[in-house]
């Protein structure tokens, strides 16, 4: 929903005589000049009345209106009520700005703006709050309306740049009209004034405005994510190549790899939700999350589940909440959430924090309309409550086992390629015999540390090197035999498709031996 569809609701809201409504957003600016027109739209001799704690009473018309005490907001509240009282058929909008902060702390101020509330309904007036937080006091919980403004559209950007552009002096574009997409496509996930400030910086470094720029648009993006302490922006620089073995899970991405685009929708084809990726440490779940974001060429957004719990009441609610908003509108788009179990890690002793913010993941992930796909990792399945793997949130569940010798030989290759090397010039199938029960993340560490003596002793690596490296090594398949074993076994009970083979009945005939101590 954009700017349009918030200025519907509102207007909805009005004609069905809401005298409270709470309109969340951190664009007061925004909000106001929405306010505004909402209110011009449906009376042109009404106003748009504000209040704030420094400026007090101001009026969109020009009205002379009467004098707030400093900072008082409940004589604020008392004024409001004579002005709508004094003539009732006039159907004024009444904005508070940053009013949390009193209601927060203040209960005369909730009573006050509860009877406030009330009287309203009688006039053709109503009162809005705008707050940057969700949070509402539960006595205004049966009065008031909560409304949460989204943040800008692309064709809002598209709006904001052609503005910038057309009104910046000396400023040369070479951007074609579908570049100017594609910048402020790069934009979504800023408010409008962050994008302004993007664009204006990229049209100030050097007074050019080019496809350059996006990716200076999409750093800004990746500070401005930063701040939202829960979400992290990845770059999409791993490919499918960067990821040995996992034949299946690959062609299964493949086969949704335009699932995104215009033909796609024309085609009736429904974004794809998600998939769950399970299993052993090390196999390679994270960067199955990165390469996904490569392979789609999607902006890959990383949701820390450690980061979403504050310390105050409701808190760890609304930072899931806005980190939610926040991929749907960068949509389309990929969200990691890495170790999903983590999330329950409190085992209740948070007074039922982890639950609600967990079920507050999980209904959006079955309720979602925005193309957002979703990467959910997990080590421990048994953590996890029965519903978080059903159908409906999930397209599919993968099940990462430990690498087969032929996925060994592609990690090694990978890995030694990555880092220069020539993989021909190793015995890459002795060395896939000899890390017989590794992982990914150990055959990763095991070519390193070859490297690592190989340097020491001022000569290229060799064969000798990593298969020394590898002997010096103890596995997960030793060190964790029965976790993993356990895990193998819920495979092998036909819960999850295997991300190597083709359905788990085969992997059950493919399994990889876990070594003996």
């Amino acid at each position: 929903m954009g700017t349009t569809g918030i200025a519907d609701e509102i207007r909805l809201y009005l004609r069905a005589r809401v005298a409270l409504i709470v309109l969340v957003t951190v664009e007061e600016q925004r909000a106001l000049d929405v306010l505004d027109q909402v209110r011009r739209d449906r009376d042109p001799s009404s106003d748009l009345v504000t209040w704030d704690i420094a400026d007090g009473m101001q009026s969109a018309a020009g009205r002379q209106l009467p004098e707030v005490k400093q900072g008082n907001p409940v004589d604020a509240l008392t004024k409001i009520q004579e002005l709508a009282q004094k003539e009732p058929r006039r159907r004024d909008l009444y904005v508070l700005k940053d009013f949390h902060a009193f209601w927060e702390r203040d209960p005369a101020v909730r009573r006050r703006l509860r009877n406030l509330a009330h009287k309203l309904v009688f006039t053709g007036s109503s009162l809005i709050v705008t707050t940057p937080v969700r949070t509402l006091p539960v006595e205004l919980g049966d009065d008031a309306v909560v409304v949460e403004m989204p943040l800008p559209e692309a064709d809002a950007l598209r709006r904001e740049l052609d503005h910038l552009i057309d009104s910046t002096k000396g400023v040369k574009s070479t951007l074609t009209p579908a570049g100017r997409s594609r910048l402020a496509q790069a934009a979504l996930g800023l408010t409008a004034a962050q994008a302004r400030r993007a664009f204006a910086k990229a049209i100030v470094r050097d007074e050019v405005l080019d496809d350059r720029d996006i990716e200076a648009v999409l750093a800004e993006k990746k500070a401005v994510i930063r701040e939202n302490e829960a979400l992290e922006f990845y770059g999409a620089e791993e490919s499918p190549d960067d990821l040995g073995g996992l034949d299946v899970l690959k062609e299964w991405l493949r086969l949704r790899e335009r699932a995104f685009g215009d033909a796609a929708r024309e085609f009736r084809l429904p974004a794809p939700k998600g998939i769950a990726l399970i299993g052993i440490p090390g196999t390679g779940k994270s960067l199955t999350a990165k390469m996904i974001g490569g392979l789609w060429r999607l902006p890959l957004l990383r949701l820390d589940v450690g980061a979403l719990f504050g310390s105050l009441v409701g808190e760890s609610e609304e930072r899931v909440r806005r980190a939610l908003r926040l991929a749907e509108t960068v949509s389309p788009c990929v969200l990691w959430i890495d170790e999903v179990e983590k999330a329950l890690a409190s085992g209740g002793h948070d007074g039922g924090t982890s639950q609600r913010v967990f079920g507050t993941v999980l209904t959006w992930m079955q309720e979602k309309t925005a193309p957002v796909f979703v990467v959910a990792t997990a080590n421990d399945v048994s953590a996890l409550p029965p519903e978080t793997l059903r159908r409906g949130r999930f397209d599919e569940v993968f099940f990462l086992d430990l690498p087969t010798e032929e996925e060994r030989r592609e990690i090694i290759t990978v890995h030694l390629r990555k880092r220069g090397r020539k993989p021909e010039m190793f015995d890459v199938h002795q060395l896939a015999r000899d890390c017989d029960g590794f992982v990914g993340a150990e055959l990763e560490q095991v070519v390193v540390d070859a490297m690592y003596e190989a340097f020491a002793e001022e000569r290229d690596i060799t064969t000798d090197n990593v298969a020394r490296a590898a002997a010096r090594t103890v596995p997960l398949s030793r060190s964790q035999r029965e976790v993993i074993e356990d895990l193998r076994a819920w495979l092998r009970e036909g819960r999850a498709q295997s991300a190597s083979f083709a359905g788990a009945a085969q992997a059950a005939e493919h399994q990889v031996p876990v070594l003996e101590v």
